[in-house]
């Protein structure tokens, strides 16, 4: 892997709704989940990794600073890993954690939106989302993208807060070519289970 940081700015769209992370809010987000998401990136990462293929290509969508990526990547060595976000300012802040991180080499990012990938048709063998799909205003053509990229059989895992609606999501994605099913995500320390879980097949 060539771990380039690619600005694919000819992908942005309107897709990416309205809150837009700049340089300021990017650095302030990765503070946070540095301090109060790795818990959650750790088991998202641990879920992964025991179901990607071997010398699989893994893409989080909406991956921010990238922190799960790093779980992930010190998990399963052999491992080809990107991240796509939105902002500009975001994988650049992703791309500094990375180089500090020591795992610049191992993880490429690319600023694209969820509705146009930077990826050919079936190249990827996982993709997952990580407390971002409810940011997609336009969920039918994510969830076409989607599909698009993952090879058939390949696997989908998005993850977001269980408080938010899901029923949008769902039916995007019953009219894709997607097996569907829904659970709740627990961590380990916390009595109740805050995230949702989607776990879906590329048919």
């Amino acid at each position: 892997m060539d771990g380039q940081h690619h600005p694919d700015r000819r992908r942005r769209s309107e897709h990416q709704g309205g809150h837009a992370f700049d340089r300021d809010r990017s650095e302030s987000y990765d503070r946070r989940a540095a301090a109060l998401l790795r818990p959650f990136y750790r088991q998202v990462a641990a879920e992964i990794a025991a179901t990607a293929p071997a010398g699989g290509h893994v893409a989080d969508i909406g991956t921010g600073p990238g922190r799960m990526l790093h779980e992930l990547a010190r998990r399963r060595g052999d491992l080809r890993l990107s991240g796509v976000d939105s902002s500009p300012d975001m994988v650049a802040v992703a791309a500094t954690a990375a180089d500090r991180a020591g795992l610049a080499q191992r993880i490429s990012l690319h600023t694209a939106d969820v509705a146009a990938l930077p990826f050919p048709d079936g190249g990827l063998d996982v993709a997952s989302s990580t407390l971002s799909q409810h940011e997609w205003p336009r969920l039918e053509a994510a969830a076409v993208e989607l599909a698009r990229v993952l090879r058939p059989g390949g696997l989908l895992l998005v993850y977001d807060f269980r408080f938010l609606p899901v029923r949008p999501a769902l039916a995007a994605y019953g009219r894709a070519p997607f097996t569907v099913q829904r659970s709740r995500l627990r961590l380990p320390w916390h009595p109740a289970a805050l995230f949702t879980r989607l776990t879906l097949r590329r048919r």
